[in-house]
């Protein structure tokens, strides 16, 4: 499987995710710029954490105009796994592919820690390596965490089981309902704002997110290789 790190100016967490990939998972991955219009070759998007350029505006209202958001869209289109972390769940949201937006902390301060996660749909191509209602510890380290949905867009949420993940133990950022992460409806959209790929090693403080990529294989292997 073919990974695409899609790196924005301001991008300070696409090491971090292309070592998860290659290093940790053992995948193919390549870094690819903002200004690319073609993403047919890979076969999973990857829109890593950071400021995109420089987040100026409000987070991510910039990087959806940039041209590889184009075949982003495309490519969660054909149905292809397409993961924001963070500032790329931000950028998610304002290119229309998940709902809702990302608020400023309650506490209007910059958080950095390991949070306790609850699992709460496992049944998707994100999560299936990891048991219902689980309680990982991820790293976040953000300033606009905050999920906000209107009460309709939340019902639906909750009716089709999208709401993927919530804070467990304690809600750091004051998000509605403990969300930390959500799907799309044909559910091959994730967007979390805690960062899987800094849990890959135990040498990092722990390796909880690793099971979240081997998910994404898979579910990959499953549908093409098993099929080639």
């Amino acid at each position: 499987m073919k990974f695409a790190v899609i790196v924005f100016p301001g991008s300070n967490c696409d090491l971090d995710m292309y070592h998860a990939i290659k290093d940790e998972l053992g995948e193919e991955v390549d870094y690819v710029w903002h200004d690319q219009t073609d993403l047919s070759d890979y076969d999973g998007i990857l829109l890593p954490g950071g400021f995109a350029y420089g987040d100026y505006l409000r987070c991510g209202a910039i990087s959806r105009f940039s041209n590889v958001m184009s075949e982003v869209i495309k490519a969660a289109e054909a149905g292809k796994p397409v993961l924001g972390v963070c500032n790329g769940f931000q950028v998610l949201t304002e290119a229309g592919l998940l709902p809702g937006a990302l608020l400023r902390n309650k506490n209007l301060k910059f958080m950095c820690r390991t949070v306790d996660l609850k699992i709460v749909n496992n049944e998707t191509l994100f999560t299936s390596k990891y048991v219902k209602d689980e309680v990982i510890q991820i790293p976040i380290a953000h300033g606009e965490g905050n999920y906000y949905c209107d009460e309709e867009t939340l019902a639906s949420l909750k009716e089709n089981n999208q709401i993927v993940f919530t804070y467990a133990s304690e809600n750091p950022n004051g998000s509605m309902e403990d969300i930390a992460g959500i799907i799309n409806e044909k559910g091959n959209v994730l967007g979390m704002m805690p960062h899987p790929e800094r849990a890959a090693n135990d040498i990092m403080g722990g390796s909880d997110g690793l099971a979240l990529f081997k998910s994404i294989v898979k579910q990959w292997r499953e549908s093409h290789v098993s099929h080639a």
